[in-house]
């Protein structure tokens, strides 16, 4: 065996084992979520979720965190940990997977109960999720006045897809009286709202609807939506 090849065998047997080396970082996140930290239960799920790296960023090669496989069944039972501390992301995550069976038994019921406790704690997407279940009676029976009621919570939040379907549940809901004034401001605060993390094609979609809403209004009617919304504006600065 030449030099050079030994040198290349070396080399890639020390790669193999610092491949398969703990990641130091991650070793003491799982001591801290086996410790009952609630934050590091959660940030440890999240690495059985997806493969993501340490710092939450997606490897460039796709592949997983080194000692921590994608595990469905994993996952869940840390989100659960955390979540029976309170944890309002870990909760909310756990209801996803009750909601669509991934590594728990999927139970609607049981997703409501813990996207409520959540919402219960004023998380948006928590409250937006939980009135969607009461829109379509998923896990809880329908009910559009509840339906309505977490929306408006998760709208008033500034969550984006509540307020356009607060906008058209209000334009044409079969369960919601309707209500131009109403649906016109949703749609215009979604329109007109720099909204992060949702494309300029879905404040495009608001901003067709709110006009199609417009245009069933005579112009006074139009004025009362554009000073609610005016009014939200005001009660609700945007953020820097």
């Amino acid at each position: 065996m030449t030099h050079a090849v030994r040198f290349v065998a070396v080399v890639a047997v020390l790669t193999a084992l610092a491949q398969c080396a703990p990641v130091p970082e991650i070793d003491a996140l799982r001591a801290r979520a086996e410790a009952g930290d609630a934050e590091a239960q959660y940030r440890l799920a999240r690495l059985y979720t997806i493969p993501w790296d340490f710092t939450g960023i997606a490897p460039a090669n796709g592949e997983a965190v080194p000692d921590v496989p994608m595990d469905d069944v994993e996952a869940a039972r840390w989100f659960r940990l955390a979540a029976d501390q309170g944890h309002v992301l870990a909760q909310t995550d756990l209801a996803i997977r009750y909601e669509n069976g991934r590594g728990v038994p999927q139970d609607a019921a049981e997703a409501v109960r813990w996207y409520r406790l959540a919402a219960d704690q004023g998380y948006a997407d928590a409250q937006f999720s939980l009135g969607a279940r009461y829109g379509n009676g998923s896990g809880v029976p329908e009910d559009d006045a509840e339906a309505a009621r977490w929306m408006r919570l998760a709208a008033d939040q500034g969550h984006v897809n509540a307020q356009y379907t607060l906008g058209r549940r209000y334009e044409n809901d079969p369960g919601v009286p309707q209500d131009y004034v109403q649906a016109h401001m949703w749609y215009n605060l979604v329109a007109s709202r720099q909204t992060v993390g949702f494309p300029g094609g879905f404040r495009h979609t608001a901003a067709e609807a709110r006009d199609r809403v417009a245009d069933l209004m005579t112009p006074t009617q139009i004025t009362e939506p554009q000073r609610l919304a005016t009014e939200w504006d005001a009660a609700h600065p945007r953020e820097p």
